[in-house]
């Protein structure tokens, strides 16, 4: 496929609590499509965002927006009513990824491994625990670890929960309460339906929360992570079959957990990011780069899946 010149459209910001983080990932990818002699048109997310696309006429829309409304369905349709192309996944997959709760209803059946839990209204942990501690709690359709916290046995936000502790239950009405998996952070990205690498996340303090993924220096990459090989080739199946079944499209990211206590059994798939970030610090960006894909040789790759037949 001819690799243009196109003109992009890249969406970005939004009003989601990745606004920060998405505003950097677009900002990057429209500086490298300039670089590589692209015309680039800017857009911010903004309720007249349809009337935007419409003047701006694009060959392709770049969605580097991450959170709600930008990856869950929601503009991937408003797209899809304009009959234009843009990329990453889809309207159906977006819905479904985005829900913590979905994707274990899409993917368990196939025999890929989550951690077990259910949904709660966030009311009833004042009156006592979902699970046994440790557990984690966090919202159903938020990524970038937004809202995540974990309860600990030292009864770190009140044994029962407190109602003035600080936590996500705070600001959604349901979460999302699962087992804790103690041991390593692990993410692999899928390019054009190849998994890459699998990552080790070693957060200097604390979990890998959003201040952990944006603050440089707060965590370490270990790409390629120091792993027996059988739990590598593991996360990169299962980061495939995810992306497969989800019917993601471009780029996608799956995140683990795995106690190395118990080898393979141990291993977990978390969630699947169908935008994953784009920033300075972002995952897919490094993993490529391994691999000797630079960062505008990237952008443009996924920019030609979405423009393909």
């Amino acid at each position: 496929m001819s690799r243009g010149p196109w003109h992009v459209a890249v969406l970005m910001g939004g009003w989601s609590a990745e606004r920060s983080v998405s505003l950097s990932s677009g900002e990057g990818v429209a500086k490298a499509l300039e670089s590589r002699g692209h015309r680039v048109t800017r857009i911010d997310m903004a309720c007249d965002v349809a009337q935007r696309l419409a003047e701006t006429a694009p060959d392709v829309v770049f969605n580097a927006l991450h959170g709600v409304p930008g990856e869950d369905g929601t503009v991937q349709g408003m797209m899809d009513l304009m009959g234009l192309k843009y990329t990453h996944s889809g309207l159906a997959t977006s819905v479904i990824a985005i829900d913590k709760q979905l994707t274990k209803q899409a993917l368990v059946p196939h025999g890929v491994p989550m951690p077990g839990g259910h949904i709660i209204e966030s009311e009833s942990l004042y009156a006592g625990d979902p699970l046994p501690r440790p557990y984690v709690l966090k919202p159903v359709n938020e990524g970038s670890s937004v809202g995540v916290a974990i309860v600990t046995a030292e009864s770190n936000f009140g044994n029962p929960i407190s109602r003035d502790s600080e936590g996500p239950w705070k600001h959604f009405k349901e979460l999302l309460a699962e087992p804790y998996i103690r041991g390593r952070e692990l993410t692999t990205a899928v390019l054009a339906d190849e998994a890459l690498l699998v990552t080790e996340l070693c957060p200097k303090s604390g979990f890998y929360d959003f201040d952990a993924k944006y603050t440089d220096g707060m965590t370490e990459h270990v790409c390629p992570a120091d792993i027996p090989a059988d739990i590598a080739q593991a996360c990169k199946d299962i980061a495939l079959k995810a992306h497969r079944l989800l019917g993601c499209k471009g780029t996608s990211r799956s995140d683990f957990r795995w106690d190395d206590e118990q080898g393979i059994e141990g291993l977990y798939l978390l969630e699947v990011n169908t935008q994953p970030g784009m920033t300075a610090l972002s995952l897919v960006p490094e993993q490529a780069a391994k691999l000797g894909i630079d960062y505008a040789e990237l952008v443009e790759r996924i920019i030609e899946e979405a423009l393909a037949p």
